[in-house]
């Protein structure tokens, strides 16, 4: 299959190991891309996918930068639009360590995307020899008119008969762009309006709360205190609600602290009206990764993304508990992974999935 990712990529500028901005300025801060719909069209070349990714960028050296990053990684470049209006966006990313969270600073006001409207783009040349098409909630957030064009995607893809996903993605700092709306308010509108062109909804343990206004019982994000089972439920009332969804997929971290970390997730398919949990002990009990010493748990949402849509379109995979078990395998890797990007391979995906969690040097 081939997948399109559609929205907007970033320069990642992040301090040293668990440093913060204001211990390193003036000085070094490292730069590298980052940003949710490229991560996981990476993640998914690097399992040895297609994807391409679109999005709307400046016409000039950084541009040039990022497309030799993406052929580097084997993410097709032809739908980079180069547009002569808007700058290319900065976010500055604090690795957080035990009990201090990391912290996201966006600098993104007047990029390229968010002042490209949904007329700018060619949609039926856009999916032509496309099979699937991923966006998130991120983009929808970042301007009215970058909302209104990922409302076209969404429209156009679902047309032309494309498998559309979504990554809820809820992102406060971003849902601004109406004065006088709180953010949730603004999401939930906003989203509710995508919701009926998508068939695989991907999210975290508050995003469906937070986008669709669909909470899990017993359950507090905040203190990592997640009724499990909830989870069950709220996938049914998103299919319930939304008959066009398929698939429904929520990862599930409970934070003991910000480098201790309990990893899974949950899959409701409504072919089989059946919920799957991975990972599983072997008596098929739900046991969630617990990743100590996080190196880098930014994008950990996207490659499990990536890992699912991977998952879901490779014929050895796509059986959905397995599918699930991938993506939470591959997801828990990046964990691992310094930077936006999982560089995570699938033979080391089936690894994990298979119990080699030892970390022992492959010679």
């Amino acid at each position: 299959m081939r997948v399109l990712t559609f929205g907007e990529v970033m320069i990642r500028l992040a301090p040293a190991e668990f440093l913060r901005v204001r211990q390193v300025l003036p000085g070094r801060l490292e730069a590298t891309f980052g940003g949710g719909e490229l991560n996981v069209a990476v993640s998914i070349a690097n399992q040895g996918g297609d994807s391409a990714f679109l999005t709307s960028v400046p016409d000039n050296t950084l541009t040039d930068a990022l497309e030799q990053e993406m052929r580097k990684l084997g993410v097709d470049t032809s739908l980079v639009r180069r547009s002569d209006r808007g700058r290319f966006g900065i976010y500055f990313v604090e690795t957080g360590a035990n009990q201090r969270g990391g912290t996201v600073t966006y600098d993104r006001d007047g990029t390229s995307i968010a002042l490209e409207t949904a007329a700018a783009y060619d949609w039926e040349a856009v999916f032509t020899g496309a099979d699937w098409f991923h966006v998130t909630g991120i983009t929808p957030a970042i301007s009215e008119t970058a909302a209104g064009a990922a409302l076209a995607a969404v429209q156009a893809a679902s047309a032309q008969g494309l498998s559309v996903s979504c990554d809820l993605n809820f992102r406060k700092k971003l849902w601004n762009w109406r004065p006088g709306t709180a953010s949730i308010d603004l999401a939930r509108e906003t989203m509710r309006g995508l919701m009926p062109f998508i068939n695989v909804v991907v999210a975290n343990e508050e995003d469906c709360d937070l986008c669709l206004g669909i909470l899990a019982p017993e359950t507090d994000v905040e203190a990592g205190e997640l009724n499990i089972a909830g989870y069950e439920a709220v996938a049914r009332q998103i299919v319930d609600e939304f008959p066009n969804v398929t698939t429904a997929a929520i990862t599930l971290r409970e934070s003991i602290s910000a480098s201790h970390n309990n990893w899974g997730a949950m899959l409701y398919d409504t072919a089989s009206d059946s919920a799957h949990f991975a990972p599983t002990d072997d008596q098929g009990n739900y046991r969630p990764y617990e990743i100590r010493n996080i190196v880098d748990r930014v994008g950990a949402g996207d490659s499990f993304a990536g890992g699912l849509i991977f998952g879901l379109s490779t014929p050895e995979l796509c059986d959905p508990a397995t599918a699930l078990r991938y993506a939470t395998a591959a997801s828990c890797l990046k964990h691992s992974i310094k930077g936006d990007f999982s560089y995570a391979e699938r033979q080391e995906i089936e690894a994990l999935m298979g119990g080699a969690a030892s970390g022992r040097v492959s010679r």
